[in-house]
């Protein structure tokens, strides 16, 4: 089945950046320090979030040009230049805006020693670079996307993460560990990576037409990505705000101890988000309400059978893999924030499936309404939380936003019912692990059969629903063959 290859290309081109973080974040720590490792993750939120100048036209060029099956080339053609050149003028908007808005962000918002300070302020000018180069790769991606082009995709797409993985690591081992360089390092590399995309895209799409940019495309790229602005707005500050909070309230350090268990746990949503890449096209092409539903069930019941026991192992094994990653001491700051973050994650994977749906049914209102209400609550109740509990607080925010949103979705994916059934069972056994971790930290070996009687049951839904899914599949074939 090409959903299954495509989802498994993505998976792998994801999974292979996860592995050299594994293997990078212990050396980095090492060399450059976790205040000076906080910083860096700091410029790595604010410039990612300064992606939302792409107006969300990645998405819309996928989606545009998936519904574009039997169209005449050059029809394609002029999508793809029209997004470009929109792409770059709102980047180089961006890259513009970007240098003044981090220097007054990162002077008067962010508790970072002086030293350091300085460091930030002259890699700067080198980070401004990562506008236009993500409002660019995101349009080259979806017309990879549109096409099912998941090998090369994510063939140059891992690439490019091993290399912004490793690239600063060189120039800290040989130059030095000042922040320019990193950072510096880091742009070269996401510049690079454009000239690949390009030459392929030009390949599927361009050659033998000449650059036209087209008024009427222009605008229906724009105003289904207005929407998906406001949804870009509002939903990456919710997931960035706890970060920035942190950083304000309590310093870089305490970042560290915070960003990296969020790093960790936030890789689990790599089969989700491989997933519905290769659904989104699927939903844009669909013209029945029941076939997108069909798709919605098949994506959670994926996600529900393969994540709920990876995620609950995570929840029991959170202490003693930081301890043996890192250290004991970051164990001791970080085990519990973990365990949260885990179980947040795993609802966060699952509400991809919706949120998917809606934007490609050309829905993204919808998405973008939903998180405007959140905004103000999440942003209360996180500054509250830091206050009373510190970084459990915020993950423990965290983690009700991500519920909220993913039961809000749901409903108006007019999924929330079926959802409902299919993940109750596993959603319960989830709940009982994460009390059972915050509540003895495992510290003593008689809890351990209770965890491991929880995991088992969760391990029992998803061989029964594997079964029951595969005689769905066969008695359909069975009935097609008659």
């Amino acid at each position: 089945m090409s959903l299954q290859r495509h989802t498994a290309y993505n998976l792998i081109g994801q999974a292979l950046p996860l592995v050299v973080s594994l293997l990078t974040i212990p050396v980095y720590l090492r060399l450059i320090g976790e205040t000076r490792f906080g910083v860096l993750a700091l410029i790595w939120l604010f410039f990612g979030y300064l992606g939302l100048f792409d107006l969300g036209i990645g998405q819309a060029t996928a989606r545009q040009l998936a519904q574009m099956t039997g169209k005449p080339k050059s029809e394609h053609a002029k999508v793809l230049w029209t997004a470009l050149s929109l792409s770059l003028g709102l980047g180089l908007a961006g890259a513009l805006a970007a240098q003044p808005l981090g220097a007054w962000f990162f002077t008067q918002h962010s508790s970072i020693e002086v030293g350091l300070r300085v460091e930030l302020l002259a890699a700067l000018p080198w980070a401004t670079a990562l506008v236009p180069a993500t409002t660019l790769a995101g349009v080259l991606s979806g017309s990879f996307q549109a096409r099912n082009a998941f090998g090369e995709l994510n063939l140059i797409g891992a690439s490019v993460s091993v290399l912004a993985l490793l690239a600063p690591l060189a120039v800290a081992m040989t130059i030095g560990i000042q922040l320019p360089g990193l950072v510096a390092a880091v742009v070269a590399v996401r510049l690079l990576v454009l000239v690949p995309m390009l030459l392929r895209c030009g390949t599927h799409y361009l050659a033998g037409s000449s650059v036209s940019v087209d008024g009427q495309y222009a605008w229906q790229l724009l105003r289904f990505g207005g929407w998906t602005t406001v949804s870009g707005i509002v939903g990456p500050l919710m997931t960035v705000a706890d970060r920035f909070a942190i950083g304000a309230q309590l310093g870089a350090k305490s970042i560290s101890y915070y960003v990296i268990p969020f790093q960790m746990t936030e890789r689990t949503t790599l089969l989700s988000s491989a997933l519905n890449q290769a659904l989104f096209p699927r939903f844009a092409r669909s013209t029945s309400d029941a076939e997108r539903h069909q798709l919605a069930m098949f994506g959670l019941r994926t996600l529900g059978v393969w994540l709920s026991p990876l995620m609950a192992a995570g929840l029991l094994l959170s202490a003693p893999f930081l301890a043996w990653w890192i250290s004991p001491e970051l164990a001791v700051q970080s085990a519990d924030v973990m365990q949260v973050l885990c179980f947040a994650f795993w609802l966060n994977s699952l509400a991809i499936v919706p949120f998917t749906k809606l934007i490609a049914s050309g829905r993204p209102d919808l998405v973008a309404k939903s998180h405007m209400v959140e905004l103000l609550p999440y942003l209360a109740a996180l500054y509250i939380a830091l206050q009373a509990w510190g970084l459990v607080g915020a993950a423990a925010v965290f983690t009700a936003r991500v519920a909220i949103d993913f039961l809000l979705l749901s409903y108006l994916a007019g999924t929330l019912l079926s959802t409902l059934r299919l993940l109750a069972i596993p959603a319960v056994l989830m709940a009982a692990i994460l009390a059972l971790v915050m509540r003895t930290k495992l510290s003593s070996t008689s809890q351990w059969p209770f965890g491991l009687v929880l995991l088992l049951a969760l391990l029992a839904w998803s061989l029964i629903q594997r079964i029951t899914a595969n005689r769905g599949v066969n008695h359909d074939a069975h009935a097609r063959s008659n």
